[in-house]
Formats: C-alpha cells, sequence, structure tokens
C-alpha cells in the first residue's frame, strides 16, 4: 500500500494527492499477480471499483463524466468509477468490504446518494478485470478493477465538478449508445466499452441471479 506523491495538474487547478491502495508487486496477493510481460506504461498498478448501479425497472444508471475531470473527461460510463483510500476502512479484504465500503463513499461524492440508501451489504462484489488505457498524451489507468453492481431505487443529487450528465437506459438504450461511440458521436471510457463488450448484458440478464457470475477467484486480462 502507498500513497502516490503530489503532482502539478495540467489543467491549472494546482496540486493533488492520490491516497490510493495501490498494488506493488513484492506485496501483492497471488490473485492480483501481473504477467511478466505487462508493462507500466500508463502507471502504477493500482485497485479502483466500477458500480453498476439498476433502478428496480432493471435500468442502468450511467453518467456523463465532468469536463473538469482530468481523466476521460467529457465521457459517458457506468454509474460511478474511483479508487479506495488507503485507509483501514477501504484497505479490509475480506470480501472486498473495503472496496465496498469505498464505492458507498463515492455514490454519495458523486451522485449524491444517501449513505443510508446504498449500504456496503447492498452491493454486489462481481469479480475484478485488469486494464490498460490512455486518455492522452499525459494520463491514463492501470488498474485492477473491482466490479460491483446495485440493484435499488436510489435519490440522486449529482455534484457538476464530477458529473456532466447522468441517465438511466434499458439495453436498447445502451446499445445505441454504443453505436453512436463506435462512430464518434460521443466518447466512452475504455473500461465501461471492455465490460459493455464483454460481460455486461449477461449480468443484466440474470440481475436476480447473479450468484452464477460472482468469480473472486480470477482476474479477466482484458
Amino acid at each position: 500500500v502507498a500513497v502516490w506523491p503530489p503532482f502539478e495538474d495540467p489543467q491549472g487547478r494546482g496540486k493533488h494527492h492520490f491516497p490510493w491502495k495501490l498494488v506493488p508487486a513484492p506485496s501483492r496477493p497471488d490473485s492480483e499477480e501481473v504477467p511478466p510481460d505487462v508493462e507500466p506504461e500508463h502507471g502504477l498498478l493500482h485497485r479502483a471499483f466500477s458500480v453498476f448501479l439498476f433502478n428496480t425497472e432493471d435500468k442502468l444508471l450511467l453518467q456523463q463524466r465532468s469536463d473538469a475531470k482530468i481523466t476521460f473527461p467529457d465521457c459517458f460510463t457506468n454509474t460511478c468509477c474511483s479508487h479506495p483510500l488507503s485507509i483501514p476502512l477501504e484497505l479490509e479484504e475480506g470480501d472486498a468490504i473495503g472496496v465496498r465500503r469505498a464505492a458507498q463513499r463515492r455514490l454519495k461524492a458523486e451522485l449524491g446518494i444517501p449513505t443510508e440508501q446504498v449500504t456496503p451489504e447492498d452491493i454486489c462484489y462481481l469479480t475484478r478485470i485488469h486494464y490498460k488505457a490512455k486518455s492522452d498524451g499525459i494520463w491514463g489507468e492501470h488498474e485492477i478493477d473491482y466490479i460491483l453492481v446495485v440493484q435499488k431505487d436510489v435519490t440522486l443529487s449529482p455534484d457538476p465538478n464530477e458529473i456532466k450528465s447522468h441517465c438511466y437506459v434499458t439495453q436498447k438504450e445502451l446499445k445505441q449508445l454504443l453505436k453512436k461511440a463506435s462512430r464518434n458521436e460521443i466518447k466512452i471510457t475504455p473500461w465501461f466499452k471492455l465490460v459493455a463488450e464483454t460481460f455486461l448484458f449477461r449480468w443484466w440478464d440474470n440481475l436476480k441471479n447473479l450468484n452464477r457470475f460472482v468469480d473472486h477467484k480470477n482476474i479477466h486480462r482484458m
């Protein structure tokens, strides 16, 4: 576990710290070992999470990232994407409880969802993916991404510094959005594209039976 040093934001917003949970090679659990041919060209490998929140009508909540975001501004993506902090409550390993607490925190920070409406117990930890992606000439992502699913009706009050827009979509509407992205009419985040093109619709078809997809042993290399 480590804390990234401060860096200067090229967009002029001063220094930032990233107290994220990194995955340094000597101390990685075996289940998070990265193949030796993976080069850290997108920065240090760190843990992240992606939340997919569905309402009781089986619609998925999407957000469009704010123009102020350092990585992937203006991109459409899943409900919430962030990182667990290097603090005891979010470092706890069992059943990814620390990551689920981090997700609860960020759902409140980004979308204004009251913490009592989505508790860690409401969040289903499905699996993990490992991916790298460039954002621009400076920034990118290199993550072990915990995939988290929630199905609840919630109250929303998004932070405009985090989120430009948001909407609930059906499967058909998301497929239309993905087609627009393929024509470069809109932008979507690379991790959302990867998940949408592989696992998402199978999970979506089985929201009442997600246990069959739970896989805490393997990491899917994307």
